[in-house]
């Protein structure tokens, strides 16, 4: 009779998975930034089709305005979901969507909530008005090249504004570790965002597509949180019990650092189309904003295997089970940087087929050389990227200094070598600092907290 126990497993589908790390929050993630890749080449298509290079160009000055965002959530979006991971290792959903558990944890968890509310509610006020100001007077200042850009502009800094007032809660939600329902909302909001955006490219809206976009995604946030998710956030409508989260001793120490290092990370991530613009034209400033983000889309694909495993390091980090901690963090990052290379390398080889096939649609992304030194650059910045997400889950933020250090290096070697070289010379600034100066001084940080933790 054969030994059962020598019987190779058969292969299926979810053992690979399983494999290769692939939980249903990272199944969504990526399934979502897949979708964001082929549904940006299918925006890039209508684009060559009902934007000129010039629309094109303020579409993505848009997006890049929009992104002041961060100067009002002031980092409090990321320190929400360290915060809640800790918590809700003590609670749990019951059947019917309601939080149940200990109760001291479910009253500091509401607390937060209730405390979310109003911080953002002043924030996106904050923004509609000074955003809209400041975005007015920028593109004010630009050449006329007959876009009508005034109207969508405002409408879509109100939009955004009320967009922003969201945010904190599907931080609540993800730091309750329920990530797989949020990317998957994520997904649908991306989905109909994008179908909203054709329609009004296709029936002649202009820079009103990036308005219908904005709105749809509002409209998708409403409905998870007030209506799939309103058993779980009835009780932050009534006041909490006696045990409060305190924003002085908890929340601030954290997440100060966080704010002025996500005011300077602007620098980072949304100058580049803003000084594109403003030196070099609508035209390749349209080109550097459709390249950058794709290239950010991939990063954020590859990324997915350490962004929704934070709530679960908070929860290893609260038990203390630092041997289950460090090997899934070494095996989560290794497949991050890994889907990096490849996607990377297969976006390098798309654009040198369509350039070489002379297709049109290549006309409207940047060259080969500076978009493989972008794909470089954010490669070697997923690997940094990953590091804080390990530290910062122990409810620290030691990156504070070396975050100014190199999103002030980053923005002023943009601005410097964007304005002399245009795209080139930018790629090769942001490169060049996050390989000689970021992902080193981030090892070394990680290096002495997880030596310092787990003393």
């Amino acid at each position: 009779m054969d030994d059962l126990s020598q019987t190779p497993r058969r292969f299926s589908p979810r053992r690979l998975l399983s494999l290769l790390e692939i939980d249903r929050p990272v199944f969504y993630a990526i399934l979502l930034r897949v979708w964001q890749l082929l549904a940006g080449a299918g925006t890039i298509v209508l684009m060559t089709q009902f934007f000129n290079g010039e629309t094109q160009g303020y579409y993505y000055t848009f997006a890049s305005l929009v992104a002041m965002q961060t100067f009002f959530e002031l980092g409090l979006n990321i320190v929400v979901i360290n915060v809640c991971s800790h918590e809700w290792a003590r609670l749990e959903l019951d059947a019917t969507g309601a939080i149940r558990g200990e109760a001291s944890a479910r009253s500091r968890l509401i607390s937060l909530g209730r405390m979310l509310f109003r911080w953002y509610g002043l924030a996106s006020v904050l923004f509609i008005v000074v955003v809209s100001c400041v975005g007015y007077y920028f593109l004010n200042q630009q050449p006329d090249v007959g876009v009508a850009w005034r109207a969508p502009w405002l409408v879509l800094a109100i939009a955004s504004g009320l967009l922003l007032w969201t945010l904190p809660f599907n931080a609540v939600l993800e730091g309750c570790n329920q990530v797989a329902t949020v990317n998957r909302f994520r997904l649908i909001q991306a989905v109909v965002a994008n179908i909203a955006v054709w329609t009004v490219m296709i029936i002649g809206g202009g820079l009103w597509a990036a308005v219908a976009a904005t709105t749809a995604r509002l409209a998708c946030d409403l409905y998870l949180l007030l209506l799939h998710y309103r058993r779980f956030f009835a009780p932050f409508f009534r006041p909490a019990g006696e045990a409060r989260i305190s924003w002085r001793e908890e929340v601030w120490p954290l997440q100060w650092r966080l704010a002025v290092g996500g005011v300077f990370s602007y620098f980072a991530f949304f100058l580049l189309t803003p000084v594109m613009i403003s030196y070099h034209g609508a035209v390749v400033a349209g080109q550097m904003g459709m390249t950058w983000t794709v290239v950010t889309a991939i990063q954020a694909a590859a990324m997915a295997w350490v962004q929704t495993r934070a709530p679960r390091f908070g929860m290893l980090i609260q038990e203390r089970k630092y041997t289950e901690l460090d090997p899934l963090f070494r095996r989560v990052t290794m497949f991050s940087v890994v889907a990096m290379i490849l996607a990377s390398a297969a976006f390098w080889l798309l654009l040198y087929e369509l350039n070489a096939n002379s297709f049109r649609v290549a006309a409207r992304l940047l060259d080969l050389k500076s978009t493989g030194v972008f794909l470089l650059a954010a490669s070697v910045q997923l690997l940094a990227n990953s590091l804080v997400y390990y530290v910062r889950a122990h409810k620290q933020e030691p990156f504070l200094v070396v975050s100014v250090v190199s999103n002030c290096l980053v923005g002023l070697s943009v601005w410097r070598l964007g304005s002399w070289y245009g795209p080139s010379g930018a790629a090769i600034g942001l490169l060049a600092t996050h390989t000689l100066f970021t992902l080193p001084a981030h090892w070394v940080i990680w290096k002495a907290c997880r030596r310092e933790r787990h003393a």
